[in-house]
């Protein structure tokens, strides 16, 4: 779609490109959905494809992906044979109602921002104990977990002015196993429902499951066994799902127990 209502675009290409931003404002990496709709309160874009940022960095830690990245990318990368999780980037993109040709334009940062309840990266990143690395207004450089970076529906962390500038991914959630289901209206409609395991590379006892895209925000639980597990999130108050034209709040919360009772199997077995 044409944004005809914009009077200026700019290739941002250092941090001081991103300072003094305006509610008129808009950031733009892939923008697969900025372009899908009118922005009417929109005048002026500020290009972040030009910053130049590393789409993917693997060190010690793990890996660092950059907002720019787009979701192509994460699910090509060459990565480290003792990151057990790493099938689970193709299979949260697969759980993203998008085409291939879309994740070669779509990134994982824009998918994060927009906050909402089916964003397959908020799944995945969510899963995998990611933190956001947020270049603040005021100049300072803050770090925040995917689940407490999106609060609600459409609603994340940012303050007017700040930027995500990257994701990272500890190395201890990337060695873990990992188990994925998600349910659908239709076969290729929009997630109802993902529920993602992931239990622990050690062989230790415990295991974490996140509830995601039936809730208004990502839901980690960290658990000691899977029966704690299973019964924190039949515990988890009904306000915290929500309704939309993909389902109902009553059926996300009942699939939803369906689902986690057949990951925390999986990696059981």
């Amino acid at each position: 779609m044409d944004l005809h209502m914009i009077d200026d675009w700019v290739p941002a290409r250092t941090r001081q490109d991103l300072t003094g931003l305006a509610a008129s404002d808009a950031l733009v990496a892939g923008g697969t959905w900025l372009f899908s709709q009118p922005q009417p309160t929109t005048t002026r874009l500020i290009d972040l494809s030009t910053m130049g940022w590393p789409d993917l960095t693997i060190d010690d830690d793990g890996l660092e992906i950059a907002a720019t990245c787009t979701i192509e990318k994460l699910i090509t990368g060459d990565y480290p044979a003792a990151w057990r999780a790493a099938p689970l980037f193709g299979q949260c993109a697969r759980a993203l109602l998008a085409s291939s040709k879309i994740w070669r334009t779509a990134t994982v940062g824009g998918n994060i921002c927009l906050g909402f309840p089916a964003g397959a990266m908020i799944s995945l990143c969510a899963a995998l104990a990611g933190q956001a690395v947020i270049w603040r207004a005021d100049g300072s450089e803050e770090y925040c977990g995917i689940s407490d970076f999106v609060t609600d529906v459409g609603v994340t962390a940012l303050q007017p002015g700040d930027v995500l500038r990257a994701i990272r991914l500890p190395v201890a959630a990337l060695t873990e196993p990992t188990a994925l289901r998600k349910v659908a209206y239709a076969p290729l409609g929009r997630s109802g429902a993902i529920v993602i395991a992931r239990g622990r590379s050690d062989g230790a006892a415990g295991l974490t499951v996140t509830v995601s895209a039936g809730t208004r925000r990502p839901i980690v639980i960290d658990a000691p066994d899977a029966p704690t597990a299973l019964s924190a999130v039949a515990a988890i108050a009904p306000h915290e799902y929500h309704d939309d034209a993909h389902g109902k709040a009553d059926w996300r919360r009942a699939v939803t127990g369906h689902l986690a009772a057949e990951v925390v199997a999986e990696l059981a077995s």
